[in-house]
């Protein structure tokens, strides 16, 4: 009867902790094909590749903090206007943003998949709009942009991810211009 009555507890301890564990949802705002097809009018190009070398491994490193872990990275160009697919990690998931750049200056931000918790706000126009028009600013090997991006209350570290994305998508531009 006593070994019931333990296996009994266990087994609602588990449940218990198996209900409170933290579950992460991933919502797609847009398929990274479609945002694609969007932002080439359908006409998506086929992929170019940028190598990273020691000295674009040594920017990225500046802008992200850490080496991405490969040894190339995915982008698709037409008519001056060039797309990115990234990810960066928010507070523990990674946040896929399309970003797309034109004559050296972000034109759009979009967040395709978000995996977070909270924080998913940044999603939104009102947020992502203040990317549009901005520059790596005059000082390049800061990688810094040329302006001021506003937090959103609750979001910060999804704030910083994407404001990292826009930097990390400018430096890689300058490389496939060069």
């Amino acid at each position: 009867m006593l070994c019931n009555s333990i296996r009994m507890r266990f087994a609602a301890l588990g449940l218990t902790l198996m209900l409170s564990a933290p579950s992460h949802a991933v919502d797609i705002y847009q398929d990274p094909a479609a945002f694609l097809g969007e932002v080439f009018a359908g006409e998506v190009p086929a992929p170019q590749r940028l190598w990273l070398t020691p000295e674009i491994s040594s920017g990225v490193r500046k802008i992200l903090g850490y080496d991405l872990g490969v040894l190339r990275v995915r982008f698709w160009t037409a008519a001056g206007r060039t797309a990115w697919i990234l990810d960066e990690i928010g507070k523990d998931q990674p946040i896929t943003t399309g970003l797309v750049v034109n004559d050296n200056a972000i034109e759009q931000v979009r967040v395709l998949i978000y995996r977070e918790s909270r924080g998913s706000e940044v999603r939104h126009p009102v947020f992502t709009e203040q990317f549009r028009g901005a520059r790596i600013g005059d000082e390049l090997s800061d990688f810094v942009l040329d302006r001021k991006i506003d937090g959103i209350s609750g979001a910060t570290l999804s704030v910083h991810a994407l404001t990292r994305l826009g930097r990390l998508a400018l430096f890689l531009d300058s490389h496939v211009r060069s």
